[in-house]
Parts: C-alpha cells; structure tokens; sequence
C-alpha cells in the first residue's frame, strides 16, 4: 500500500473528511513520526509494533565491480517490529488463504523463505 491508496481508503472509508483534509492528516502523522526516529526515539503503537534505531557499525566493505576494499560507514537505520495484534492477524489471513486454496495451494517464492528461512 502507498501512501496515496492510504489516504484514499481514509477519504472513502470517512466521507466526512474531504481528501486534502486526510492527505494533511497523513502526512502529518508521517512526518511526526520521521522526526521523532530522527531525534532518536522509539514509536509504539500498541496492537500494531514499533519503530526504533538500529546502528550498524562501520565495516569494510567490497567494490562489486573492482573488488577494492571500501570503508562503509557505521549508521543508524529504522527497524520495525510488528506487534503480537499486527502478527495474529497477518497469520489468521495466511491461514485462511491457506485453508482456500486445499491441497492446490502452492506458497509464493517469498512465503517459502518466510517458511523455511
């Protein structure tokens, strides 16, 4: 999902908010929420996960086309972790596609290495 079928499922799911009202209030939450990983922070949102930092740490690395060595910086990156609600229902809806398709069914290539590692 986009950020644009997001507030378009908003706009029609709400019909008393016009679509520029949602599109702000969207980006609003964005940007909040940019900032607030930014400055170092942790976000939770019960039910649904939470966004912290990760740091990685500098390394050396390796040009794919020379192979000369190459120092890659440490950095910190966002990391999300769903949360047990987020986790039960994305699994019941596996499960009950699953149920769907019988014995036809037949997991996509990312299913498989979500299955078997």
């Amino acid at each position: 999902m986009t950020k644009s079928e997001l507030i378009a499922i908003l706009a029609s799911r709400y019909p008393q908010l016009a679509v520029r009202d949602t599109d702000i209030a969207v980006k609003t939450v964005l940007d909040a929420m940019t900032q607030a990983l930014a400055g170092g922070q942790r976000i939770e949102i019960r039910g649904f996960g939470s966004f912290s930092l990760s740091v990685r740490s500098p390394r050396v690395g390796r040009n794919p086309k020379s192979g000369e060595k190459v120092i890659v910086p440490g950095k910190r990156v966002p990391h999300f972790k769903a949360g047990k609600e987020l986790r039960e229902r994305v699994d019941a809806a596996f499960d009950a596609e699953v149920k769907a398709a019988g014995s036809d069914f037949q997991p996509s290539s990312a299913d498989s290495r979500i299955m078997h590692g």
